[in-house]
């Protein structure tokens, strides 16, 4: 059997690989051969990284974000900056990248020789603009170069091109509208997403603005503004460039909470597809996305700090997880846990006690402590340092099962 590097909790190590399923379908009229596709990034800024991305099992790339030439790219350097969370590197990530450096010529060729070269493969390429003209000769262009769908930046936590320069394009409910609907009257072949911003009051206005302009699908969402972090003795916010920062752009599993409720609420709401950004790094993750309304998923972050050998661990866990499932498709997943989310009123109020299995606990006291100082102190410690719960005072709030480092040694059970 084969052997490939995979991740796990973010470290490789060599396990079996399973053999793989058929993993295509059909999206926004376009055939995938599995539902992994390569973010607008580094990653695929350049033609020779993109051909061995795509080399190695990828199912496409959206080319990072570019701009009708004579626009001024000026970026600053470093770029990147890390939160860092339990020993875990890549946590979050941060950057103060704008766009690409390459214009649209630049992008057009590499469209045409990735197209050429990976027909069966989905080549698509991100544009911001700020001019209708521009928006629409950017699309048109592509069009010609023989892209198969188009992203439009309408999020950049950086700062966009376009309406009010500081602020992201898709904060502004009429100006996403205006926008693209410029880009779909532009578009007479390929299909449009727009790529939203979840720093909105509400969410479900955007989505169905984008609906109400035409477009064909959403991208959501993009990175989240943040300050990284500060050097605590300089004082100076990462990433540091000559003793200033700005905000970043937090991508990495950080984000995935987020992610998955700006999908769900639109999912919930609209019915306009949805590509999926922000935080994945594992199949399980690609999952979840799906189960609340993504039609594909985009990987960055983990690419970045993995590779792209952990396309290898994203198409073995999906196949193995189909034949677990006994699903037929990758679209079986699809919307799945829709049906399960519900408002708090609507939620069962049950009677919930803490159990915990003595033969399993490792007597750390992790759960004595959370509940002493942060739940309802209905943990006691014993002489033999293994805890027991009054189920008095116990009211279920499940704090001691998520600080417990031993997996299924506290559970929690209806109280009869």
């Amino acid at each position: 059997m084969k052997k490939s590097k995979v991740v796990s909790e973010n470290i490789y190590s060599e396990i079996p690989i399973y053999p793989q399923r058929d993993l295509s379908y059909d999206f926004l009229g376009l055939h995938w051969e599995n539902p992994f596709i390569l973010a607008a990034a580094p990653s695929t800024d350049e033609l020779d990284i993109v051909r061995r991305g795509l080399q190695m099992g990828w199912a496409g790339a959206i080319l990072k974000t570019t701009s009708i030439e004579g626009n001024i790219v000026d970026l600053a350097y470093p770029m990147m900056s890390t939160f860092n969370h339990d020993g875990k590197k890549l946590f979050g990530m941060g950057n103060i990248d704008l766009i690409s450096e390459h214009h649209i010529d630049k992008v057009e060729y590499n469209v045409r020789k990735l197209k050429k070269e990976f027909p069966e493969k989905i080549i698509a390429a991100s544009i911001m603009a700020g001019r209708k003209e521009d928006w629409q000769r950017l699309v048109e262009r592509l069009e010609k170069a023989g892209v198969d769908f188009i992203e439009c930046s309408f999020s950049c936590p950086q700062g966009n091109i376009g309406e009010d320069p500081g602020k992201m394009l898709a904060q502004s409910i009429s100006a996403t509208e205006l926008t693209a609907k410029w880009v779909k009257e532009a578009a007479r072949r390929v299909p449009v997403s727009i790529k939203i911003t979840p720093h909105v009051t509400d969410i479900v206005d955007v989505a169905k603005a984008v609906k109400r302009s035409g477009a064909d699908a959403l991208t959501a969402a993009n990175s989240l503004q943040a300050l990284m972090g500060v050097d605590i003795k300089t004082f100076v916010p990462y990433p540091q460039l000559n003793g200033k920062s700005t905000y970043s752009g937090m991508t990495g599993p950080a984000i995935k909470p987020l992610t998955l409720r700006t999908i769900s609420e639109i999912a919930r709401n609209v019915d306009i597809p949805i590509l999926g950004t922000g935080g994945a790094s594992t199949w399980s993750d690609a999952v979840e996305f799906m189960a609340v309304g993504a039609g594909v998923v985009q990987y960055c972050t983990a690419v970045m700090h993995y590779g792209f050998r952990i396309i290898d661990d994203l198409k073995s866990g999906m196949s193995h997880y189909l034949d677990e499932m006994k699903f037929k498709s990758v679209k079986d997943i699809y919307r799945k846990a829709l049906p399960h989310i519900a408002t708090h009123d609507e939620l069962p109020r049950r009677k919930i006690r803490s159990h915990i299995n003595e033969a399993t606990c490792i007597q750390c006291e992790a759960c004595y402590l959370a509940c002493r100082d942060g739940g309802h102190m209905a943990i006691d410690r014993n002489p033999n340092r293994i805890p027991k719960v009054d189920w008095e005072r116990c009211v279920g709030c499940g704090l001691c099962e998520h600080v417990c480092p031993v997996d299924g040694c506290i559970e929690m059970k209806v109280f009869k």
